[in-house]
């Protein structure tokens, strides 16, 4: 392998590791942003009529998507009572384990955000 081999092998761990690493993080701010997108699509009907504060789920689900649209990762929704908790799945591809004909790095990210009423009692 020699000393070049060693040299190239580090720089691929260090290089594509650390932008793995940041794919990572960018999926995971990705997820969170995006669900809290979801969990600002209140029911406004049922919050009028009982002053109850839960999600609408099909604008919910349709916003925490729109959001990761913008990107170009992909993501999966799911509603859950007044929970949205959003999966994304991002590939990086590498920069030096590239030459030697690595492929891609799957990462993703997950999170989760509920709708509130903040202490006044105003929906969030």
């Amino acid at each position: 392998m020699g000393i070049v081999g060693a040299l190239l092998l580090l720089a691929g761990i260090v290089v594509d590791g650390g932008l793995v690493l940041a794919a990572r993080a960018r999926a995971v701010n990705e997820a969170y942003e995006a669900a809290r997108s979801g969990a600002r699509q209140l029911d406004f009907a049922a919050y009028r009529r009982a002053g109850e504060v839960r999600l609408d789920p099909v604008r919910a689900r349709a916003a925490a998507l729109a959001y990761v649209a913008a990107t170009a990762d992909s993501a999966t929704v799911e509603v859950s009572g007044d929970t949205v908790t959003v999966v994304v799945r991002a590939v990086q591809p590498p920069r030096v384990f590239g030459l030697v004909g690595m492929g891609a790095f799957p990462v993703s990210g997950r999170a989760s955000a509920t709708a509130q009423r903040r202490a006044t009692g105003a929906a969030r």
